[in-house]
C-alpha cells in the first residue's frame, strides 16, 4: 500500500521522502501556511512610491535598490526589478547588515541608509505622520510598506505588493473542508496579513503576523500544544519549522535547503497539493488497515481449523485448501493495494 500510494503521490508531482512521512501526512490536525512563494506568487512589484521633500521619488528608489542589492528577500528583488526597468544607478552599500525580519543597514559616502519595517526605522530616525500614515494605507490594501531613512532622517516609503495565487483560496477551503485548522505565518504587520487572510478565506483569529524568521519554528512549537501540525514554506527562514513540524511540506519552486528540511516535496508549486497528499495520506492509511483485517481474519479463522480445534465438531482443513486460502490471502492484500492506483487524489468527494 505504501509503495502504490508514494508511486501515485508522484505521478501527481508529490513527493513522499519517506514511508512514515506518507503515513503522517494523514495525521496532522493543523496546518501552518508561510505567506510569501507559498500563499503568495512570490513574485512581488512596488506598486507605490511616497517620498519626502528632501528625497525624491527617483531617488529614493535609487538609494533602497543599493541597499537591496545584497538581499536575498523577493522583496528585495521587487526593488531592484523596478530601479532596472526605469534605468536608474546605485551606488555600492559598505558595512551592509542585514537584521533577520527586521530590516538592512548599510553606508553610502559615509552616510548610513537603513531600510525596513517601522520599528526598525524607528531605531534610526523619528518617522513624520505623513510617512505613517502612508504605510497604514498601504497595509489595509495589503501592500507591504518598507521604510527608508537615510543619515538619520526619514527618507519615505515603498509599497510592495505581491499577488495572491488563484489556486491558494480554494486549496484552504478543501483543507477546511478536510476538517484541518489553517493558520497563516507571517512576518509581514498585522494589517497587511490580515487582508491577505481574508482574500484567502482566513479570519484574523487564524493570522499570526509579524513572526520573526526565527520565530516560525517556536510558533510551530507552540501549535504542537493543539494537535499535529504540518508546516508549509519555501524559503531559507522557512527551514526551521519545517524541520520542527510533525510534517514538514515544501514548495518546489523554492530553496534547496526548504527542500531539503521538508518531509514532502511539492512538484508543482501548488497549494491544492497539499489538501491533495493529506486525501492520499489518509486513503493508503485506510487501505493498510484494511489489509491488516483481511490478513488476520484468514488467519483468524485458519489457524485455529488447521490446527485441529474444530475436530470435534467435524470440521477439518485438507493441506491443499490451506495453501489456497494462504495464497487468496495474499491476492486479496496485493489486490486491495492495487486498488489505491484508482484513487482520485484532488477529488473533493472524499
Amino acid at each position: 500500500a505504501i509503495m502504490v500510494g508514494n508511486g501515485l503521490g508522484a505521478k501527481n508531482g508529490i513527493l513522499f521522502k519517506t514511508a512514515a512521512s506518507l503515513e503522517s501526512a494523514g495525521r496532522v490536525e493543523i496546518v501552518a501556511l508561510d505567506k510569501t512563494g507559498t500563499i503568495t506568487t512570490g513574485e512581488p512589484s512596488v506598486v507605490k512610491i511616497v517620498g519626502t521633500r528632501n528625497v525624491p521619488a527617483k531617488f529614493l528608489l535609487s538609494m533602497a535598490a543599493g541597499l537591496e542589492l545584497r538581499s536575498e528577500h523577493p522583496l528585495a528583488r521587487a526593488i531592484l526589478k523596478e530601479a532596472e526597468k526605469d534605468k536608474l544607478s546605485y551606488a555600492t552599500v559598505a558595512d551592509f547588515e542585514a537584521v533577520p525580519g527586521k530590516g538592512l543597514q548599510g553606508k553610502v559616502a559615509g552616510k548610513v541608509i537603513a531600510g525596513g519595517n517601522a520599528d526598525f526605522i524607528a531605531t534610526h530616525c523619528t518617522l513624520p505622520d505623513d510617512l505613517i500614515q502612508a504605510g497604514a494605507e498601504m497595509s489595509r490594501d495589503g501592500i507591504t510598506p518598507l521604510y527608508f531613512s537615510l543619515a538619520g532622517k526619514p527618507a519615505g516609503v515603498i509599497g510592495v505588493s505581491d499577488v495572491v495565487k488563484q489556486t491558494s483560496a480554494e486549496a484552504i477551503s478543501q483543507m477546511k473542508a478536510l476538517g484541518l485548522q489553517v493558520v497563516l505565518l507571517t512576518g509581514d504587520n498585522a494589517a497587511t496579513a490580515k487582508h491577505i487572510g481574508a482574500m484567502v478565506g482566513l479570519d484574523e483569529d487564524h493570522v499570526i503576523a509579524g513572526v520573526l524568521p526565527a520565530g516560525k519554528e517556536a510558533e510551530v512549537r507552540r501549535l504542537q500544544a493543539a494537535g499535529r501540525v504540518a508546516m508549509v514554506g519555501d524559503g531559507i527562514n522557512d527551514a526551521p519549522a519545517l524541520t520542527r513540524a510533525d510534517t514538514g511540506i515544501a514548495i518546489g519552486a523554492g530553496t534547496d535547503v526548504a527542500i531539503d528540511a521538508a518531509d514532502v516535496v511539492l512538484m508543482n508549486s501548488r497549494l491544492s497539493d497539499v489538501p491533495a497528499a493529506i486525501r492520499l495520506s489518509r486513503a493508503t492509511l485506510r487501505n493498510i488497515h484494511e489489509n491488516l483485517f483481511w490478513a488476520f481474519i484468514y488467519n483468524i479463522i485458519g489457524i485455529p481449523l488447521a490446527a485441529g480445534v474444530f475436530i470435534p465438531s467435524g470440521l477439518t482443513l485438507n493441506p491443499m485448501f490451506g495453501a489456497a486460502a494462504m495464497s487468496l490471502s495474499s491476492f486479496c492484500v496485493v489486490s486491495n493495494a492495487l486498488r489505491l492506483n484508482l484513487f482520485d487524489l484532488h477529488s473533493t468527494k472524499h
